[in-house]
């Protein structure tokens, strides 16, 4: 049986998912905000995809250092060390990993700044290599700033405070938003003002790290190494560490190997026929690809941020919690608790975007340099993201169990299959599907991924309930139909009755599709007695 602390932490489960999920979502829409902008500013041409491909590079580094590999190895090390010997000497495994991140990245970002300045200095660069080789060393030092404010955000989970954390994307995007607004016109070529943007984005790191700092000395944060224990924590850190380094670096890198690969076989120049766009026959892909590929993960990562990093986020510590003191059977049930809403959430997000892909394309980002060229590449790469929804926000629950049971390895293996999968899918389709093909291979190897991930899991937990999961899934597979069958009816009979692109139009074509998918699929949740989905709309009784 457990007791009243892990009962209680599993009813504030769904009241600490809402809390983190509200936050993301306003997280998620100023994003969209900011990309609508980023798009209408630059277009989706060579000088957004080079920013693309530069931003990818500090983005994959804080997902590794300061979101991954070192919080997953971190927090249980932390949890346990608190639990074991008291809330001090949790400050100094706090106080040497903070103290290891600062000097890491330090060195880590100026041998890299040393390296392209380099290579600028004394090679020969195209404009276009250029300007990407500028804009990476420039954003750099946002991995410093990030990674430390995603530690301390580590720390805070561990003492239930998921508030501040959720709240740090809003500055980086408010910041950016900002220097688009003001900083950014003040600059004529569009390569000096996305070099100012990526100034901002720095700035805008330093203020993430600034914010956590209160929160933290609140909490009772007193700064101590603890040097005669130092050097054994750290090592034993380190260890725990790689191989979950190595694990999420896999699942980084598929996307950023989408980036890459479309970087690398796209048409270094639009080719223009009377006014029309075409493309250039002597490369795969079109102008543009990379960028269309970036805005393309960034709408699918709204449903994925604002609910499967919610999931993952508020698991992770009960996961870990229950880990450490053998109850196998609460980290099951943690577990199917979790996949059940992975499911509920996850599928009929999944098509909702794909049904969607084009109107919420021209929504948001048919407007300025971005024209309907650029929409129906951005459309078809959200659409070929979207159907694996579910997978990735599987994936990121998955993982987290195996890094609370203290395995690091097993989705290291599983996670490089489905890399090579992913790689070798990309070269398959690259020809006769260009740019989607890339994001369909991304997707297909989120699925096998997922699904050997839930098989593995049961060599720690025991068996899960397939047959309650599959019930489970079944219905929410109906529901999900019935919600796509009046979403689709909907979009179909808007674009038959309403003429015109006008703003209204386009937004009309978004608003009610949404709101009618959403009422259907309640009404079928309720009528198929979908009871998960209810938890996240009903406040417990501890909030």
């Amino acid at each position: 049986m457990a007791n009243d602390e892990d009962t209680g932490a599993r009813r504030n489960v769904a009241g600490g998912i809402r809390l983190v999920a509200l936050w993301t979502m306003l997280s998620r829409v100023l994003g969209m905000v900011r990309d609508v902008a980023m798009a209408a500013t630059f277009g989706n041409g060579w000088v957004l995809d080079a920013f693309t491909v530069a931003f990818r590079v500090p983005n994959l580094v804080r997902r590794l250092f300061g979101e991954g590999a070192l919080t997953a190895a971190f927090l249980p090390a932390y949890v346990r060390e608190r639990q074991q010997h008291g809330d001090a000497a949790g400050w100094q495994l706090a106080s040497v990993v903070f103290s290891a991140l600062v000097v890491g990245t330090a060195l880590l970002v100026g041998l890299v700044e040393l390296l392209l300045w380099s290579v600028l200095a004394f090679a020969d660069p195209t404009p276009a290599t250029a300007l990407l080789l500028e804009l990476t060393a420039v954003l750099l030092p946002y991995v410093g700033f990030v990674c430390l404010a995603a530690q301390v955000s580590a720390v805070l989970h561990a003492h239930g405070r998921f508030a501040v954390p959720a709240l740090l994307p809003i500055v980086l995007n408010v910041v950016w938003i900002g220097a688009l607004w003001f900083v950014v016109p003040r600059y004529e070529s569009p390569e000096s003002r996305m070099l100012a943007m990526s100034v901002a984005i720095v700035l805008a790191g330093v203020l993430q790290f600034l914010a956590t700092v209160p929160t933290l000395l609140a909490l009772g944060f007193r700064f101590d190494l603890g040097l005669s224990r130092a050097g054994g924590r750290l090592r034993s850190l380190s260890l725990a560490m790689l191989p979950v380094l190595a694990g999420l670096a896999l699942v980084q890198l598929n996307t950023l190997v989408d980036g890459l690969i479309a970087w690398g076989f796209s048409a270094p120049n639009e080719t223009v026929v009377d006014g029309v766009r075409v493309s250039d026959p002597n490369y795969p892909l079109e102008a543009g690809t990379a960028s269309a590929l970036y805005l393309g993960q960034r709408m699918y990562q709204f449903p994925l941020g604002v609910f499967g990093v919610a999931l993952g986020t508020v698991l992770f510590p009960l996961l870990t919690r229950h880990a450490e003191r053998g109850r196998l059977d609460l980290v099951r049930d943690d577990l199917e608790y979790g996949l059940r809403l992975v499911v509920a959430v996850g599928l009929p997000a999944s098509l909702g975007l794909v049904l969607l892909a084009r109107p919420i394309t021209d929504l948001l980002f048919r407007h300025g340099e971005f024209d309907d060229f650029d929409a129906l590449q951005t459309a078809t790469a959200i659409a070929a993201y979207a159907v694996g929804v579910w997978a990735y926000s599987g994936v990121h629950v998955l993982q987290r169990a195996f890094y609370a049971l203290d395995d690091r390895v097993t989705p290291v293996r599983i996670g490089l299959f489905a890399v090579v999968l992913n790689v070798a899918l990309d070269f398959v389709v690259l020809w006769p599907l260009g740019g989607p093909g890339l994001a369909y291979a991304t997707a297909a190897a989120a699925v096998l991924q997922v699904g050997l991930l839930a098989v593995a899991v049961q060599w720690h937990t025991g068996k899960l309930s397939w047959p309650d999961l599959a019930g489970h899934t079944f219905r929410v597979l109906l529901g999900t139909l019935s919600m796509g069958l009046c979403t689709g009816g909907t979009l179909v009979a808007l674009q038959s009755l309403l003429p015109g692109e006008s703003l209204f139009v386009r937004a009309t074509e978004v608003a009610v599709p949404t709101a009618t998918g959403i009422a259907v699929y309640l009404l079928a949740a309720k009528l198929l007695e979908l009871d998960d989905v209810f938890t996240l709309l009903r406040r417990s009784p501890r909030e």
